[in-house]
């Protein structure tokens, strides 16, 4: 039987807590930076939402781990516009034409060479790529004595018809041809095209090695 003057029952409720801690919005703005792929931003807003969400601030805040993600993904976006800008510099730097008569030997592209210089060897027949540069004033093989330029717009022509275009345009003097001196027509290749070679160069190859000039004429047959 219940004592009615007996003591009634305790209420139990639940016991009290902070509030949780709300999300860090500079965390927030760091993995949606990284997924967008802002690499340098990305990794800066990362870093700055680890400092606010770290639990020693002095307003403790969530996100920490979005913060992370910011970092990682804007180390890694980073890295890959670095080695793109290595690319597209190393890209740039092997079309840059070189002067008419280089100052010492060097190994270039075909595509960097222009009216002038002074090849130490005729490449083999087929595809040209790189060739040994020299100054004229070596001993040198051949010379590249005049160019021809497509237009900049054009459509790729096939190879047959990019090389009689430029053949076209090269000539020798009567004195060249009863010298024995040769013409070599070298036109892009369809994968040059594409990379934006609109230049064919010929390149006139005497009987036997020069020093100086074709265009200056200076040039005389090493002794």
């Amino acid at each position: 039987m219940t004592d009615p003057y007996g003591y009634p029952e305790p209420f139990y409720a639940p016991g009290w807590a902070p509030p949780r801690p709300r999300t860090d919005g500079v965390a927030v703005a760091a993995l949606v930076a990284g997924v967008l792929g802002t690499g340098p931003v990305a990794l800066a807003l990362g870093l700055v939402g680890l400092r606010r969400t770290r639990r020693a601030a002095p307003e403790p805040r969530r996100g920490r781990g979005l913060a992370v993600a910011g970092v990682v993904l804007g180390a890694l976006t980073t890295l890959a516009w670095i080695a793109l800008a290595a690319v597209l510099v190393g890209s740039a730097q092997a079309q840059r034409p070189l002067p008419s008569d280089v100052a010492e030997p060097v190994d270039a592209h075909a595509v960097q060479l222009v009216p002038g210089s002074c090849l130490a060897d005729v490449p083999d027949d087929g595809p040209v790529d790189r060739v040994r540069v020299v100054p004229c004033a070596d001993p040198h093989a051949a010379q590249a004595v005049s160019s021809y330029a497509f237009e900049p717009g054009a459509a790729w022509p096939g190879a047959a018809e990019a090389s009689a275009r430029v053949a076209a345009s090269c000539d020798l003097t009567a004195a060249e041809r009863e010298q024995g001196t040769r013409m070599l027509a070298w036109a892009p290749t369809e994968a040059s095209w594409a990379r934006g070679d609109r230049a064919g160069l010929c390149v006139a190859v005497p009987p036997a090695p020069l020093t100086g000039s074709l265009l200056d004429g200076t040039a005389v047959p090493v002794a």
